[in-house]
């Protein structure tokens, strides 16, 4: 199996610059925390709906930010030539893995591995 690694750069990148634009709208710095600016509503009366509303952009905050961490691994991964490589088993990851989830840095069988440990 021979990766393309530029064209999986080209991927990654344009899959960061769509993940930081997505946190970016949600009031969010790249680094996942939200701007001092960000607000959720005035007053006592949409107290708990301010709450409600944070805690929903907080949970995306978080799984877009986790989604980042992915790609830029996985860019770490392009630049020093091991994407595509398992960074568990040391493994190639199929190109179909790649093709559908270019942000892989796992195999399937140990992101399966990794994906029950969490549990």
């Amino acid at each position: 199996m021979t990766v393309d690694l530029e064209s999986a750069r080209a991927v990654l990148q344009d899959q960061r610059s769509r993940l930081v634009h997505q946190l970016k709208e949600l009031g969010s710095e790249e680094d996942g925390e939200l701007r001092a600016d960000v607000q959720f509503g005035d007053g006592f009366a949409d107290a708990g709906a301010a709450t409600a509303e944070r805690t929903e952009v907080l949970g995306i905050v978080e799984s877009l930010k986790e989604q980042l961490d992915s790609v830029d691994a996985a860019l770490r991964k392009v630049d020093d030539g091991s994407y595509g490589i398992c960074s568990n088993c040391g493994k190639p990851i199929s190109e179909a893995r790649l093709e559908g989830k270019p942000e892989s840095i796992f195999c399937i069988d140990c992101q399966s591995k990794r994906s029950q440990l969490k549990r």
